[in-house]
């Protein structure tokens, strides 16, 4: 299920209804046994499900006073955020088929960090949930200049995080975390 066309006030509407909800932020190709975590705790809490994708190709131009948000794209190539936020929708509908949550996916614009925390307090969000980066030199320098979305959420609100690892994790005696 999706809201990502709705209008602003089915959009407070929902939000009604998914207050307390877990969140989970997800990328298009991200290792699915974040999205699973995200359902167990949401499960263990009986909570509804958030699929939050953000789309930073895009960046909040205003926000009504009801909380719906008007962006602008920073490219003109509209289709990527979109293609991107129906490849995330299309694998959570696949991974939470027979879960039995009530969930559905929203697209947020803008700062990953920022973007979530918002729609966290919109919804008095229980928990929520990220994925680490994968290793590599870029990703690295990525994180060195924007920061670690989990650790930037961690310092900018109050709500706790689970950050679930995406890859095979690093061994004891490798001294470099990132071997590219």
């Amino acid at each position: 299920m999706t809201d990502a066309a709705s209008s602003p006030s089915d959009e407070a509407e929902q939000n009604a209804a998914l207050q307390k909800a877990v969140i989970v932020g997800m990328q298009p190709g991200q290792a699915q046994h974040v999205l699973q975590e995200a359902a167990r705790y949401a499960t263990l809490l009986s909570a509804p499900l958030v699929v939050a994708h953000v789309d930073v190709t895009r960046f909040v131009t205003y926000e009504d006073p009801d909380g719906y948000v008007h962006s602008a794209p920073i490219d003109l190539n509209l289709e990527s955020g979109v293609a991107e936020f129906e490849e995330v929708e299309a694998a959570a509908a696949e991974t939470l088929a027979d879960s039995g949550l009530t969930w559905t996916a929203r697209q947020l614009v803008g700062d990953p960090a920022l973007a979530i925390k918002k729609l966290a307090n919109r919804l008095d969000a229980q928990l929520i949930v990220v994925g680490t980066r994968k290793r590599g030199l870029g990703e690295s320098i990525r994180e060195f200049f924007t920061g670690s979305v989990a650790a930037r959420l961690a310092h900018r609100q109050h709500r706790s995080i689970l950050v679930v690892p995406l890859e095979e994790e690093v061994p004891d005696d490798q001294t470099e975390i990132w071997t590219e």
